[in-house]
């Protein structure tokens, strides 16, 4: 059979195949903004270069694709540079100097984007989409919420001109809920849904066989035994719950435990709510409690004592939580820790996973496998049960986030990780989820699930890193009678649910809904209001509150603050937690920081966002008090509570308003951030002992003059200092005196 290839005259000549289902869906997708659905490794990226080359051919301009990950953009833009040898190819992330950016943008024909950096850059206005012919939108599953793709195609439906804009979102895994894909088509502002099976007959002909299996184990009677000790702990702190109220039992699901909490953390913030304080408390010790059964059950003995390992480390931190302080000193928790140092039999899913990879790679010395876990603590003991076996070399992928005692990946790891698998060098990849998106990993012979996921997108996902290129293998373990049973049949409801809610969809137009509350909004802002903000404020999602409500948002390095909104009003924003966190971690970075907005601004704010900060943590009001008056009194800076975004973005808006429209004032960048002289940072060393503010540091370092006269001076001494009392005196003398422990 002759190969045919696509003919088109950006694309090299010989390199894409042509197949009949790829033209269609081009055609669906040039004729109007389209969703297309198409299963992984059927080549949802072809479908994007035909109409990238179209729209580059007809129109000019330049075509923005973006992905939601560096090493996808790194993968889509090698494939672009090949398959349009004539177009300047463009890589963006964060990774690259923002003016460098600026330039690439301006030469370009083709930018291949992380949609961060995008967003970074509009909110900037280092770049603007008007002469931007197409954007795909690759893993447009994403586009919910407040994620990039959203600012992004809402800026681009407003900023474009109306014959150019053309939009495309391509995902293997749109998600069950119809509900989401509507909202995924309404923020992208598809026109149409075009969705190929794998029961297609146009599609049939590429498909290659993929044998399912699902291999159940029976989990361990010492396994067991650590469950029903454990399991006590959760009956009683459902018990709890109960009493305060809550109708919580063993058997609560996790999604109905979330709900709950939401509610409760609402009631707080709303109501001050005691009860439903000690409640969110206790459900932080159900999740905790639960996620250690699950470990137990589908893991192994060895991701669980990594889990205790890192309960203990967390309680005995300063900064530890009272959920898992309480769970630690739990009689029936610590007798289930202690019953790990005892010898107790592995779980049988390192057996099966040993069989299965052996026979796998004897059969066919060839084959390249993928094991998923969803756990780092199992990828690390999967790889470790491997090491022995015959014929097998395996390797390790996870994140590049590091956590406690596991350093995560750099880009550059995971890289050589994959050219590694694909050469042969590692022919077994035990992965985390890091693996199910996008990679450029090359197509394996097996997959092997350690235990289901009830995510039909991850699902779906995983099964197709087989059946490529060659026929495959996917082998799910199960756990009889554990977590696993419910996640496999989840996540096949969930499929089947995903497939008859495309089905529904296909070539609809979804409709559009009003955007009524972005209209209200900017009516409250008013026109030609401008605010300088921090990029680092981007997560924050108060700038892409503001731009709804029609203020004009300008990205910058702010040295000082977070928002300016005139020549005289710099404002600072803070979470409660990070508030809070920053009194108990030590409070040099917040007073440098409040001390150089004073110091810069003549009318400086403070906005602590969130909720009730004398509820949270274990800070003393009093010591809360203090912090704020020395806010307000001795640095003279305007403190506004908020309840959330949206109310900060407000009450922003409100403020850029008054100084912009009502007094005529205009924004001035100005301050650079101060080091601290030497007397400020003497003050800060007498200051980082609790009880002690701003104010009575130099009221003790005035009256010794030194910091270590200060540190060596006698309760009786340092109590004929003003404002210093006894509790302060011994707080002092308890820290420079008492014998580190550590």
């Amino acid at each position: 059979m002759v190969t045919r290839y696509i003919s088109h005259p950006l694309i090299r000549k010989d390199m894409i195949e042509q197949r009949l289902y790829q033209l269609a869906l081009t055609s669906s997708a040039l004729k109007g903004s389209c969703l297309i659905v198409l299963p992984t490794g059927l080549g949802k990226t072809i479908v994007a270069l035909m109409v990238i080359a179209a729209r580059l051919h007809d129109l000019g301009g330049k075509v923005l694709i973006l992905s939601p990950t560096k090493p996808l953009v790194e993968q889509h833009s090698n494939f672009f540079r090949q398959a349009l040898p004539n177009c300047t190819v463009a890589t963006f992330t964060g990774s690259i100097a923002a003016n460098k950016r600026s330039e690439m943008w301006k030469d370009s024909h083709v930018i291949v984007s992380t949609p961060q950096t995008i967003e970074n850059d509009l909110r900037a206005r280092r770049i603007d989409l008007h002469d931007v012919v197409h954007i795909t939108f690759d893993e447009a599953h994403r586009a919910v919420g407040r994620y990039a793709y959203v600012y992004i195609a809402e800026r681009y439906f407003e900023d474009a001109d109306a014959k150019s804009r053309l939009v495309l979102g391509i995902t293997a895994s749109p998600g069950s809920n119809p509900e989401t894909i509507a909202e995924v088509c309404e923020n992208l502002h598809i026109e149409s849904v075009e969705v190929k099976s794998e029961a297609d007959s146009d599609v049939i002909p590429y498909l290659h066989d993929r044998d399912i299996e699902w291999v159940r184990v029976d989990i361990p009677s010492g396994i067991m035994e650590l469950k029903q000790r454990v399991e006590k702990v959760l009956v009683d702190r459902c018990g709890k719950l109960r009493k305060l109220g809550f109708n919580v039992f063993e058997k609560t699901s996790k999604r109905e435990l979330l709900d709950l909490q939401s509610k409760l953390q609402a009631q707080v913030i709303e109501k001050s709510n005691r009860d439903a304080f000690s409640a969110i408390s206790l459900l932080a010790e159900i999740f905790k409690i639960k996620h250690a059964i699950e470990l137990g059950e589908t893991q192994g003995v060895e991701a669980l004592e990594r889990y205790f390992d890192r309960l203990n480390a967390e309680a005995r931190s300063r900064s530890g939580s009272k959920a898992s302080k309480r769970l630690v000193m739990d009689p029936e928790m610590r007798a289930a820790m202690k019953a790990l140092s005892s010898p107790i039999k592995e779980h049988p899913k390192l057996d099966a996973v040993r069989r299965i990879v052996a026979d796998q790679l004897r059969d066919n010395p060839d084959s390249r496998v993928i094991i998923f876990t969803n756990f780092r603590d199992s990828a690390l003991m999967v790889t470790k049960a491997l090491e022995d076996v015959d014929g097998v070399s395996a390797v390790r992928f996870v994140g590049q986030a590091s956590k406690y005692r596991d350093k995560g990946l750099t880009q550059k790891q995971q890289t050589e990780i994959i050219d590694k698998f694909k050469s042969g060098e590692y022919n077994t990849l035990v992965a985390t989820s890091v693996a199910e998106e996008g990679l450029d990993i090359p197509s394996t012979d097996l997959v092997l699930f350690y235990e289901p996921v009830p995510s039909e997108i991850r699902t779906i996902q995983r099964k197709g890193r087989t059946g490529r290129k060659r026929a495959g293998r996917i082998v799910v373990l199960i756990a009889k009678g554990s977590s696993d049973e419910a996640a496999y049949w989840i996540s096949t409801r969930k499929e089947s649910k995903m497939m008859a809610a495309m089905s529904d969809m296909h070539g609809s137009i979804p409709i559009q809904k009003p955007r009524i509350e972005q209209k209200q909004l900017a009516a409250f802002a008013g026109e030609d209001l401008v605010a300088y903000v921090d990029h680092r404020e981007v997560r924050s999602g108060v700038a892409a509150i503001l731009e709804e409500m029609g203020v004009s948002v300008v990205m910058r390095t702010l040295e000082i603050g977070d928002y300016v909104v005139s020549d005289r009003v710099g404002i600072e924003r803070k979470t409660t937690s990070d508030f809070l966190s920053s009194l108990i971690g030590g409070r040099r970075e917040l007073f440098g920081q409040i001390s150089d907005l004073a110091r810069t601004y003549q009318r400086p704010v403070l906005i602590l966002e969130g909720g009730d900060i004398y509820n949270i943590r274990q800070i003393h009001p009093n010591a809360v008090r203090g912090a704020l008056a020395s806010i307000a009194i001795d640095f003279g800076v305007s403190i506004i509570m908020s309840k959330d975004a949206e109310d900060t973005a407000a009450m922003i808006a409100a403020i850029a308003r008054r100084e912009q429209q009502d007094h005529g004032r205009e924004i001035m960048l100005h301050g650079k951030r101060s080091a601290l002289m030497l007397p400020e940072q003497q003050e800060y060393v007498v200051s980082a002992i609790s009880n002690i503010g701003p104010v009575v540091a130099k009221n003790l370092l005035r009256h010794f003059g030194t910091v270590a006269a200060v540190m060596s001076a006698t309760r009786e001494e340092l109590m004929e200092v003003e404002l210093v009392g006894p509790k302060t005196a011994d707080r002092i003398r308890e820290v420079v005196g008492e014998e580190y422990k550590g």
